[in-house]
């Protein structure tokens, strides 16, 4: 957790993740990340993997663009994380913080399995 946390403790590194946040699970390209934060491709190539191993963004080839996008559920289960002990044994003072770390925000991601193809009929 100690990792994650500290991933987003650096400005360009959490404004590019509230980025991704915002953009969901389409994700943004490598290229326009760095163009829209004013960086160097190389330093947010620096970013994106300090976060990637974080485990707070993923990363999947498109064609010859790297898609990044945020990681819900890792997301989610830092939130939970940061409220798990939260208000001294009263949940309702937090109840706010956990109805956002459970799924109001975003729901959980699920991997699209390819579907299969039809078979064709013989004539």
């Amino acid at each position: 957790m100690v990792e994650r946390l500290s991933a987003l403790a650096q400005p360009t590194r959490l404004g590019v993740f509230r980025m991704l946040m915002r953009a969901g699970l389409n994700g943004l390209p490598a290229g326009a990340i760095a163009a829209t934060a004013g960086v160097p491709g190389n330093t947010m190539s620096t970013h994106l993997a300090i976060l990637s191993r974080a485990g707070l963004v993923s990363a999947r080839r498109q064609s010859r663009s790297i898609i990044y996008t945020a990681n819900l559920d890792t997301i989610r289960d830092v939130l939970s994380f940061l409220v798990e002990d939260c208000c001294g044994g009263h949940p309702e003072i937090c109840a706010p913080l956990i109805k956002i770390a459970d799924n109001t925000c975003c729901p959980p991601q699920t991997k699209h399995k390819p579907q299969p193809k039809p078979k064709r009929r013989a004539t």
